[in-house]
């Protein structure tokens, strides 16, 4: 057989497969065609092995390059096809597990975020604005997650059923419903790249009982950042830089000398607005170096600082709310308010 005869046949089989190639209609269906066009008993596999024979070597070598450019077209064509069929499918599978949400758009008039929520997004959206990533973890913890890990020994007080909600599961006193979001912390130092800049927003528990200013259940965010080199003139940046972009520019920030088991040093921040008023919001510090072990970090080469205040009472002072328990009495004349 003449290199031209061969170069036909070869263009003849390329164009018969590529209009079968153009009929799959499911991936199935395609690599069945494939099979049958590309395959050990397909066409252009057969030119391919009768090449041998040919005295010509020239023309063995025309028609050698011909069929294997036949064969890479013709898995081009199927790759594409494939491609096709798969967003095809995708497609089908959106639109059947599509949800009309006319009706709750049409009555979105009727209602808005709570109090805490719209403060819980807001805090959320000028932290992402300063570059952290949100992380979240389980309500139910480990005692190791939320006290042992954050360097708080056998006998701190915070680890009584005075102060702690613990659950049946487990040992005796193993498992807990946590009681500030730290344990988030831990959580992101194990398994999060350095270096780590993340928030930690989430419902906590407390035995605590209800009053003007505390809850059993409420909510706080916390913040870590774990790098080299990081200071404390990092953590009071931060500090102030948060304070003029959630309350305004009126707005300063300072810090007190404090104490906390999972920070050294440690200091609690207030925040003043114009009117000269200090308002306290929470607790912050360098990461203990027991704490960033207790990640999985080496304290030698890492320094990280740490923060966390109460949602709810972000929520109090920035609309100067009263007493939290109105805010989860359910009485519309204080909902509608916000």
């Amino acid at each position: 057989m003449s290199s031209e005869s061969n170069v036909d046949s070869i263009g003849q089989a390329l164009a018969a497969a590529t209009a079968a190639v153009a009929t799959a209609g499911d991936a199935d269906s395609l690599r069945r065609i494939a099979n049958e066009y590309s395959g050990k008993q397909s066409a252009l596999v057969a030119i391919k092995s009768s090449l041998g024979a040919m005295t010509d070597v020239e023309a063995r070598k025309v028609a050698g390059r011909a069929v294997n450019a036949a064969l890479q077209t013709l898995d081009a064509v199927v790759a594409e096809r494939l491609v096709a069929l798969e967003r095809a499918a995708a497609g089908h599978a959106a639109a059947s597990e599509a949800m009309d949400l006319t009706e709750h758009l049409a009555r979105r008039s009727r209602g808005h975020a709570h109090i805490v929520t719209q403060a819980w997004e807001r805090l959320e959206d000028v932290f992402v604005g300063m570059g952290f990533k949100v992380a979240e973890g389980p309500e139910v913890e480990t005692d190791f997650n939320n006290f042992t890990a954050l360097n708080m020994p056998p006998n701190h007080p915070a680890r009584s059923n005075f102060d702690t909600l613990f659950v049946k599961y487990g040992e005796p006193g193993s498992t807990l419903l946590r009681t500030h979001t730290s344990p988030v912390q831990i959580r992101v130092m194990q398994e999060w790249d350095l270096p780590i800049y993340a928030v930690m927003p989430g419902r906590v528990f407390r035995r605590d009982t209800p009053d003007a200013t505390h809850m059993p259940v409420f909510h706080q965010i916390e913040g870590l950042v774990v790098d080299k080199g990081i200071t404390f003139a990092h953590l009071a940046g931060t500090i102030e830089a948060f304070t003029k972009a959630f309350f305004g520019s009126e707005f300063t920030s300072r810090l007190r000398p404090s104490y906390f088991p999972f920070t050294e040093p440690s200091a609690e921040f207030d925040v003043r607005s114009a009117n000269g008023k200090w308002v306290e919001l929470g607790g912050c510090g360098m990461v203990h170096p027991n704490v960033l072990q207790a990640g999985g970090i080496d304290p030698e080469v890492y320094t990280g600082f740490a923060f966390g205040f109460g949602i709810d009472r972000m929520a109090k002072e920035r609309h100067e709310v009263a007493d939290l328990r109105d805010m989860y009495a359910n009485d519309l004349r204080f909902v509608r308010q916000f």
